[in-house]
């Protein structure tokens, strides 16, 4: 007979293997989502409390979560030769399972919400449909589509995040104008995250700008990022100093997107446009503090 020990080993074993595999579904977008929107959120936030900050990341995180058991449910063909180490690719668990999952976080998530008002329920709502729109309707293999699915999905985690950290206070003009800033970056930029996964994408039949437009995608981002770096320093009113190094970064990504073009390259890339967007959505609090007039 199986000891108490012998019971409580195996027990731990269980649970050590399924938090690895809620870490795995996780993983790829901690870079882009679990990082990068809590400091968006303060910066556009009228007000922000360390209280307030882990409730916000406890949120996302969630979220986080529901949304990628959704993508990956109907990305594994593509991650076994992108990503063979996510959950689904690695047989960590099915496809049933994960459907099963996704459903049950949609649930969890919007009674999570539920403590922070109707606001926040609408933004957990709104990123359900959105998952749906993007993975069950199949919105992921246009290029048009999948960027506007993916600025439905930034919007709302960082409309939920500003929301949970303005709990004292009511929305402004300057959360605003972020929040609508954000989303027109993301539309016109985010398929910097498309070249590191050309391969799995065309095997999966996406049509994503690099596998449509390869030369002109690249060009495009090389153009776009000091674009928006100049129009993102004057909006946010930067200093002189201020200006030229942050236009200074995007012209870097974007050379390192047209001159380096494998996939080890494209995935560091990526990475640094991360860098670069998290920058973008730090600038609002030049609007409220002035720390960026230098």
């Amino acid at each position: 007979m199986d000891g108490p020990n012998s019971r409580a080993h195996v027990m731990l074993s269980r649970a050590a293997h399924h938090l690895q595999t809620i870490f795995l579904f996780t993983r790829s977008d901690y870079k882009t989502i679990l990082f990068p929107v809590p400091f968006s959120a303060a910066a556009a936030s009228p007000s922000a409390g360390l209280g307030d900050l882990a409730c916000a990341i406890t949120w996302i995180w969630f979220h986080l979560l529901q949304a990628n058991v959704s993508n990956q449910t109907f990305s594994k063909h593509e991650d076994l030769v992108n990503k063979p180490w996510r959950p689904l690719p690695s047989g960590r668990i099915n496809v049933h399972e994960s459907r099963q999952l996704r459903w049950s976080l949609v649930v969890i998530c919007l009674c999570l919400s539920s403590w922070f008002g109707r606001g926040v329920v609408f933004s957990s709502a709104a990123l359900s449909v959105v998952e749906f729109i993007h993975d069950d309707l199949g919105f992921s293999h246009h290029p048009v589509y999948k960027n506007l699915c993916n600025v439905g999905g930034y919007l709302t985690f960082e409309l939920g995040a500003t929301l949970i950290l303005s709990s004292k206070t009511s929305l402004d003009r300057i959360t605003f104008i972020a929040l609508c800033i954000s989303g027109l970056v993301i539309f016109t930029t985010i398929h910097a995250q498309d070249f590191g996964d050309a391969e799995g994408d065309r095997i999966s039949g996406r049509r994503t700008l690099p596998i449509v437009a390869p030369e002109g995608s690249r060009t495009y981002i090389l153009a776009a990022l000091p674009l928006w770096s100049l129009i993102l320093s004057t909006v946010w009113d930067l200093g002189p100093l201020s200006s030229v190094i942050f236009i200074m970064m995007g012209a870097f990504v974007g050379v390192q997107y047209f001159r380096f073009r494998d996939a080890r390259h494209d995935e560091l890339s990526y990475v640094l446009y991360n860098v670069w967007l998290l920058t973008a959505h730090m600038l609002p609090v030049n609007a409220r503090f002035r720390a960026l007039d230098w």
